[in-house]
């Protein structure tokens, strides 16, 4: 193969002299030479803009901050564009020093990207570049080298051992109050991964903020717990007691009474109260000021890395190899005028991806419904095992659990199975898609994928938690005319809320799987890379460490794949999805985000210096396409949280019961069971929705009860507008819609100011 003419490399054995290793160093003037085509820039002179004042009481961050020589503030200079014909002209005093690690590894990467293998009298157009060469296994790798080990600092005191500072100053766990070395990492590992990790540092800085008012929420609801007048009606036996509420699915489930969910509504209150609503419209702010200030953050930085009028990277805009190699078809491009045939794909070839994602899509939907149809499956059998009574058949926990919790509980864990399933596949599907779409460039390809796999977890992730805040109960019927999953044949009957509502199944939802995906996580992301390097590196400790070389060292190493920062970005953007969008079902969930990206930031920066290899190093000026998905997933949880708050928690037809409905001069919550449940005649109810022969209950007497008890406004029997829904149905909807309509106006005020 051929290498640039000005480059020096040495050829060296592995410990075991079956492996090759090929180490590749640029001098001073194949870096200044592609310095200038690559329009590197460069400081020409000191700045002399005087710089901010100091922060008044900034002496209070210290213990939060680093050394400055791990800091490392950059330098003011005015820059410009590399130009090998005006060295002069620059602030050069060491040639060697002059370019930084992460530029010197660019250009190498860049020089190898393009460099022909072909002999010189049969040219081939194809065979050109590192890429190609790892493909088809000529080599195995390509990296660039880590500068010391991170454990100790290198022998030479002109080396700066920056990975064991990287280490030993942001990596480890005990470093988590300290400011992240963003410069280091800059110089380091390149603008990219500096940008990812400013941005995952600001996100949990800010997420601080929604934690401790999550917090005083929570704290709100558990101080108000003993005023609850809902649920100690619910509980009470003369009361709650004595109310007999319909059966919940068809002949499998019985009458029952209303303090069955005595311990439910306790638990309701603690998430559905008054705090509930100050919080889904502290969010609603929150999410905004997050985004306006990182925009402010990343501006800064742009500055400061001097990324401001960056454009992208020749590389990201270069045509795939891929995309050369499957596009057989030759046009002349009419825009650029240039005189060479540009491949092209065929719009035939372009349609053929297109069912396939149907199909997928398809696929994604049976799962949804799959658990749906467990969920109302699955209710039936708890109902059946204890309709006498809870701890009949179940002993340990039968004074706790009743057929709704444990429906919630096992439905969220199955789904949470379904999901670690359903995520592994999709990862592959969404590549593969993509793959089949040949986008043309590296850049095009990026956004393709980043696009695909957001909207696969999207709904792979966030589905459960919409069925259950928008469709459960909301469809059900009543006794004599209840609607079905899939017709009545189906024997699917749609599920109904608890007497205090949706909202504690919601919070169960989204407490199981977005805690659930933290530690699942945070394992795989934390075991893997150590397992599987201690594994390849078994051969380094059967040899002396004088043959083990930091060559080697760094290929026993895990690769940092190009899809390395994406994973993380997805990780972040999904979990920021779980507490925007469905935030007002569970205000600690900001809390629990919280300790997850303490934990997070220590577990990316220890992967990234001890259990990878260098990645190349790349330039960035923002996060890419992932800051319009945040901006998508902002907007949306204005309007889901303002809909969980109207239609799934219980605070709505509370307020409107409150104001205008309660008896007696003095508004008093006392009265609103009995008030938000209507009869039902059970003579009336069709022979296919009665519970069978032995179901019912020892204390149920048809003879004496006549009439049940179901979640929903209408009429009694014998009213001459029986079974419609009354006017004070029609008020609470209005107030409702009246609530949805301020609080979408409120919000998009607040994104406008901004």
């Amino acid at each position: 193969t051929h290498t640039h003419t000005h480059t020096h490399t040495l050829l060296h054995n592995s410990g075991d002299r079956k492996t090759y290793y090929l180490k590749i160093h640029a001098p001073w003037e194949v870096l200044a030479t592609y310095a200038d085509v690559l329009k590197i820039k460069v400081p020409f002179k000191a700045s002399d803009i005087p710089k901010a004042r100091e922060v008044p009481l900034e002496w209070l961050t210290q213990p939060f901050r680093l050394p400055d020589n791990i800091m490392r503030p950059e330098p003011d200079y005015f820059t410009a564009p590399f130009d090998k014909s005006k060295v002069d002209f620059f602030l050069i005093d060491d040639k060697d020093t002059f370019f930084p690690p992460s530029t010197r590894n660019r250009i190498v990467y860049y020089i190898l990207t393009r460099c022909p293998y072909y002999k010189e009298d049969c040219k081939e157009e194809d065979k050109t570049g590192i890429k190609r060469l790892l493909n088809n296994g000529t080599y195995t790798s390509a990296y660039p080298l880590h500068d010391v080990s991170y454990w100790k600092k290198a022998e030479d005191m002109q080396c700066d051992s920056e990975r064991y500072h990287l280490y030993r100053y942001w990596a480890r766990f005990l470093c988590f109050y300290k400011k992240q070395p963003l410069n280091l990492i800059k110089k380091y590992y390149g603008e990219k991964i500096g940008i990812y990790f400013a941005w995952l540092g600001f996100y949990t800085e800010m997420l601080f903020f929604a934690a401790v008012m999550g917090v005083i929420c929570f704290v709100y609801g558990v101080l108000s717990y003993e005023d609850n007048i809902t649920s100690k009606e619910i509980c009470d036996p003369e009361i709650g007691g004595m109310i007999v509420m319909c059966p919940l699915c068809d002949k499998k489930c019985s009458y029952w009474k209303l303090n069955s969910t005595c311990l439910s509504s306790w638990q309701s209150h603690l998430f559905d109260n008054e705090g509930t609503v100050f919080f889904a419209m502290f969010m609603g702010i929150w999410v905004t000021l997050f985004l306006e200030f990182w925009k402010r953050r990343q501006a800064r930085l742009e500055y400061e890395w001097d990324l401001v009028d960056f454009e992208e990277e020749q590389q990201q805009l270069q045509i795939r190899p891929e995309y050369e190699l499957k596009c057989t078809g030759r046009r002349f491009n009419r825009i650029t005028q240039v005189p060479e045939m540009e491949p092209y794909l065929p719009f035939p070839s372009k349609c053929s991806f297109l069912l396939f994602v149907f199909c997928q899509t398809c696929l994604i939907v049976a799962c949804i419904i799959g658990v749906i149809a467990y969920r109302l499956a699955v209710y039936a059998a708890f109902a059946s095992v204890m309709k006498d009574s809870p701890t009949s058949k179940i002993q340990l926990v039968g004074s706790l659990i009743t057929p709704q919790l444990a429906t919630s509980v096992t439905a969220s864990c199955i789904n949470f199975v379904i999901i670690l399933i359903l995520n592994f596949l999709y990862e592959h599907v969404a590549i593969w898609i993509t793959d089949m779409e040949i986008p043309k460039t590296h850049l095009e390809y990026e956004n393709k994928l980043t696009m695909k796999m957001f909207m696969f977890q999207f709904v792979n992730y966030y589905s459960s938690c919409f069925y259950v805040a928008f469709f459960k109960g909301k469809f059900v019927g009543y006794p004599g005319n209840y609607s079905y999953m899939f017709g009545k044949w189906s024997m699917l009957r749609n599920e109904e809320c608890a007497p205090g509502g949706c909202l504690i199944e919601l919070t169960t939802q989204l407490l199981i799987v977005m805690a659930g995906k933290q530690m699942v996580g945070n394992a795989q992301e934390a075991l893997l890379p150590l397992l599987r390097n201690w594994w390849g590196s078994r051969k380094g400790r059967s040899h002396p460490k004088s043959t083990y070389s930091r060559w080697e060292q760094d290929h026993d190493l895990q690769n940092f794949s190009q899809y390395g920062l994406f994973y993380e970005y997805l990780e972040m953007v999904i979990q920021f999805g779980f507490i925007t969008l469905f935030v007002a079902s569970f205000p600690l969930a900001p809390l629990l985000a919280l300790f997850n990206n303490i934990l997070e930031v220590r577990v990316d920066a220890w992967k990234l210096t001890t259990q990878f290899r260098r990645p190349v190093a790349a330039k960035a000026r923002n996060i890419g396409a992932w800051e319009e998905i945040l901006n998508v997933v902002a907007i949306l949880s204005v309007v889901t949280n303002a809909f969980i708050v109207a239609f799934t928690s219980d605070m709505i037809p509370r307020l409107v019961y409150l104001f205008a409905y309660h008896p007696g001069n003095k508004a008093t919550m006392r009265g609103y069971i009995t008030n938000s449940l209507s009869f039902y005649n059970i003579s009336q109810i069709p022979e296919d929705n009665l519970p069978e022969h032995g179901e019912n209950p020892s204390w149920f007497n048809s003879s004496t009860i006549t009439t049940c008890r179901y979640r929903d406004y209408r009429y009694p029997p014998g009213h001459e507008k029986q079974y419609t829904h009354t006017m004070q149905f029609w008020h609470i909807l209005a107030a409702k819609l009246a609530f949805i309509v301020i609080m979408e106006v409120r919000n998009l005020h607040n994104i406008k100011g901004f």
